[in-house]
């Protein structure tokens, strides 16, 4: 029990000297995304990490909300939120780029009737 106890409150004072140690550099944004399934989690985090600025992209499939931590000297939420539509998602209230979107697999797809297809 002491060991839990101790691995606990060392977790605990990573977790906060890592954001102590940060102060005012990383900020963080929620954007609401179009996302439907695990595949599109793994795209939409991956391309967003791999974007310049970005350390963090975790996108919760419930809500389809990611959250994503980025330097806001190196990128902005326009250029994230552009990544996220280039990709082929929408992205808060910005359609996503139709071109990416078609291309994504049909089981990744918004409902089709939002592009007009039948």
């Amino acid at each position: 029990m002491k060991q839990l106890t101790f691995l606990v409150v060392l977790v605990l004072g990573v977790v906060f000297s890592t954001v102590a140690s940060k102060p005012g550099k990383e900020k963080e944004v929620k954007i609401k995304t179009s996302a439907v399934c695990d595949m599109c989690k793994e795209r939409i985090e991956k391309n967003l990490t791999l974007s310049k600025g970005v350390s963090e992209a975790v996108l919760n499939l419930d809500d389809k909300v990611v959250t994503i931590k980025y330097n806001p000297k190196k990128t902005d939420e326009a250029a994230l939120r552009k990544v996220i539509t280039d990709t082929g998602y929408d992205a808060d209230s910005q359609m996503c780029n139709k071109t990416a979107h078609d291309k994504l697999p049909e089981c990744c797809q918004k409902g089709n009737e939002a592009h007009g297809h039948h």
